[in-house]
């Protein structure tokens, strides 16, 4: 069921909190090293052979610095290259040969991505921030400061404090290639720019631009930059030669930056005067009306999209309208509170936790199978099937799409064309990449070539005797080593292989919807299946782009097993005369995307249903009691579907969104004869924390009964997948910020009143009395 539920509202929260799928992006920001090492270093020579982070050559008078990180594929702000960098600069300050600094990286893609954030959790207290914050800011101010021209030479992800460094430069260059980016991405992890970034940008941009790149924290590539003024001039790729094309466009880029910073030592760089229009436009900007305007509209997007959940994205208002206001010096100060302030809260933390538990769900912790996996056919070519395939072409797979029609195969074609031309219009991908990642697809409807396959994903319709069937036909065309993996969300992985020739090659691979949107890969294991099998479906996950986490076979696995224990609560308290729209207004003020009610109808009532009675049959009154799956049956008889009918617990109409919509006059009714008594009076909070405490109960017995291996695989399947608040960190990070103890006693709170469906499981029973806690 789950993986019908995903569709734009979640994508939104996903895109706010996706780092990018770029391995450079997930490096991101903190801050640089202490003032300690530059007043220890400051008079000490650097011996040039001893550098471990850096490399420096010299062109003429020009000094070549190259970032390259030791043991590391990227380049970060760390402690070390710090430690290296700031006595490095003040040294070719002082040298009297040098007259100007080229500053690039040696590693491809990678100008400087961030820092390490290790460093920024390892501040102790709210006064360390800010004095990283602050020693930041003067790093920065020493390269904007300096009396030799700086040339920032940029090729790969520019990002965070990167970004930071290349804005204090005097003259910026950068390559027009598909890595290189520019974006100030701190507000994804609860923080803000805090090494002057708020500062420069509201220098160099205009305000809409710089609240913009703030606020999103997204990336923008080099033209792009070049239009907004981040960028002076732009080198186009001159493709290979004698050399590789990589090494031949860094020396290019190399020798057009050594030549700009030669220019820049006999006349200083000087910005084109702005025409007309734009000083018109500027001088309406400076206005203090038009500038309240735009920081009110700003604030207002803020609550619309974030609820007032998220501090950091308040925080950056704040700081930037008081540099606004009151200048740069001013703004500097409420900067480094700013960082300081972000930096010591629950949410930033907590996010901060999910770009580790995304990292770590990033990386291959399972091996290499023994055969890799080529070919791959996908069986069923709807809305799922074609987002399979989607995913699955544009990194290297060869592609069989297969269904019983040409009609249903020209459905799911148009779905992936449909997508791709969207990247060429986008510029994303070109027209020759366009026609040849198609070329890797290919569409039919009948069972050829399927002994060419080392993996058949079957994405059919939810039904058990259904799955069975297409597994049986396809055992008997595959070789021997090709895994058979299933896309469902609900059904039991043992049960579609209890007929299996080879039940140690069926594995459940659990996409959500839209696939080629949402990161989430639930693996499912059963108890028959190999390590090898793991191992491949793993591999052809996190190659799809996606985040991985491998799951148990148990009812409902992990995702879907949550949703349907806190959707049964939903229901109860329509049951108890709580209406759809104080359940929605509840559960988006915690912080979920969509509301639980309307939930159901984006899912399908009827899908939840078929669910709701499996479900019901195997953990009984713990789930729900009967009146539940006969409810759903009779929403189903009447034709409350939900969305797709144009009826469910709402009314949907053309051009009526959210809020606006009517409340089902036909489900009033049919609730009726299902009413129960309300215990207490609901509330907001009432709402909040009876659907919560189901959903983190259900959670943390999945971890007792090893459905998920650890909390991190939890808390990154319930974000990524459910959409659980991410300022809250997924369940595990939040019972351990709000006291599991606390938790316990606010469960067995409920139970006394409506009964064992509340009872803690014995985990956190244990943990509240050892006072434990999930993460250490």
């Amino acid at each position: 069921m789950a993986s019908a539920i995903f569709t734009t509202f979640l994508c939104r929260q996903q895109r706010f909190l996706t780092l990018t799928r770029s391995p450079v992006a997930t490096q991101l920001w903190t801050r640089l090293a202490s003032t300690s090492v530059q007043q220890q270093t400051a008079n000490k020579p650097v011996n040039l052979q001893q550098l471990k982070n850096l490399k420096v050559d010299y062109q003429d008078d020009i000094a070549v610095v190259q970032f390259n990180q030791e043991n590391s594929k990227v380049n970060t702000l760390s402690k070390g290259m710090m430690d290296e960098f700031v006595p490095l600069f003040e040294q070719l300050q002082n040298d009297d040969k040098v007259k100007g600094i080229v500053v690039m990286s040696a590693k491809p893609g990678s100008f400087i991505a961030g820092a390490d954030i290790n460093m920024l959790e390892s501040a102790k207290n709210r006064d360390e921030l800010f004095k990283i914050s602050r020693n930041g800011q003067d790093i920065m101010h020493q390269i904007e400061q300096s009396r030799k021209p700086i040339v920032a030479a940029i090729a790969g992800s520019c990002l965070g404090g990167g970004f930071e460094v290349a804005l204090a430069c005097h003259y910026r260059i950068a390559m027009n290639d598909k890595r290189t980016g520019f974006g100030v991405p701190e507000i994804k992890l609860g923080l803000l720019p805090g090494a002057g970034g708020t500062q420069r940008l509201v220098q160099k941009l205009s305000l809409p631009d710089a609240l913009d790149l703030v606020l999103t924290g997204k990336e923008v590539k080099t033209k792009k930059a070049k239009s907004l003024g981040l960028v002076d001039a732009v080198v186009e790729p001159i493709g290979p030669g004698l050399q590789a094309a990589e090494e031949k466009n860094i020396d290019y880029l190399r020798s057009v930056a050594v030549q700009k910073a030669k220019e820049l030592t006999f006349k200083k760089h000087v910005k084109p005067q702005p025409g007309l229009l734009e000083n018109i436009k500027s001088k309406i900007m400076s206005t203090s009306y038009v500038q309240n305007y735009i920081f009110e509209q700003a604030k207002k997007k803020v609550m619309s999209q974030t609820q007032g959940l998220y501090p950091a994205p308040l925080k950056i208002l704040d700081v930037i309208k008081q540099t606004v206001e009151s200048g740069s010096k001013v703004g500097y100060n409420a900067e480094a509170e700013g960082f300081a302030d972000l930096g010591a809260t629950s949410e930033s933390k907590a996010l901060i936790s999910l770009f580790h538990g995304r990292t770590e769900c990033k990386k291959n912790k399972y091996g290499k199978p023994e055969r890799e996996v080529k070919n791959i056919a996908v069986i069923g070519a709807g809305l799922m099937g074609a987002g399979v395939a989607h995913v699955s072409i544009d990194k290297g797979f060869n592609v069989i799409l297969r269904d019983q029609t040409t009609k249903a195969l020209s459905r799911g074609y148009s779905q992936i064309t449909k997508g791709y031309q969207g990247y060429v219009k986008r510029k994303r991908l070109t027209n020759a990449e366009y026609d040849r990642i198609l070329a890797n697809l290919e569409c039919q409807t009948t069972f050829d070539n399927l002994e060419k396959c080392d993996m058949v994903i079957e994405a059919v319709f939810e039904d058990l005797g259904l799955k069975q069937k297409v597994l049986a036909e396809i055992e008997q065309r595959i070789p021997e080593h090709c895994v058979f993996a299933s896309n469902t969300s609900a059904l039991p992985i043992h049960k579609i292989a209890a007929n299996s020739k080879r039940p140690e090659k069926v594995i459940g691979m659990h996409y959500f919807s839209p696939v080629d949107k949402m990161e989430l890969l639930e693996i499912v294991r059963a108890k028959q299946t190999s390590d090898d099998t793991v191992r491949s479906a793993v591999s052809v996950g996190l190659k799809q782009g996606k985040v991985v986490i491998v799951v148990g076979d148990g009812p409902g696995f992990y995702t879907t097993r949550l949703l349907m224990f806190a959707g049964a609560e939903v229901f109860r308290l329509l049951q108890e005369g709580a209406s759809p729209k104080d359940i929605d207004k509840a559960t988006k003020k915690f912080g979920f995307p969509v509301g639980s009610a309307t939930l159901f109808d984006e899912v399908g009532i009827d899908v939840a249903a078929h669910i709701a009675r499996d479900m019901q049959a195997v953990f009984g009154d713990r789930l729900a009691d009967k009146s539940m799956p006969a409810l759903f049956q009779d929403l189903v008889s009447n034709n409350l579907h939900g969305r797709k009918t144009g009826q469910g617990l709402y009314i949907y109409q053309a051009g009526v969104k959210g809020g606006d919509r009517e409340v089902n006059p036909k489900f009033t009714e049919l609730i009726k004869n299902y009413a129960a008594e309300a215990k207490e009076q609901i509330t907001t909070e009432t709402i909040q924390w009876r659907t919560g405490l189901r959903f983190l109960n259900e959670a943390a017995r999945c971890l007792e009964e090893k459905i998920i291996t650890s909390p991190t695989d939890g808390d990154i399947g319930a974000v990524f997948g459910l959409g659980f608040p991410p300022m809250k960190g997924g369940p595990f990070r939040f019972m351990d910020t709000y006291g599991v103890s606390k938790i316990v006693d606010l469960m067995n709170s409920y139970r006394s009143k409506y009964g064992e469906r509340f009872a803690p499981t014995q985990l956190l029973v244990d943990m509240a009395k050892e006072d434990k806690k999930f993460y250490s």
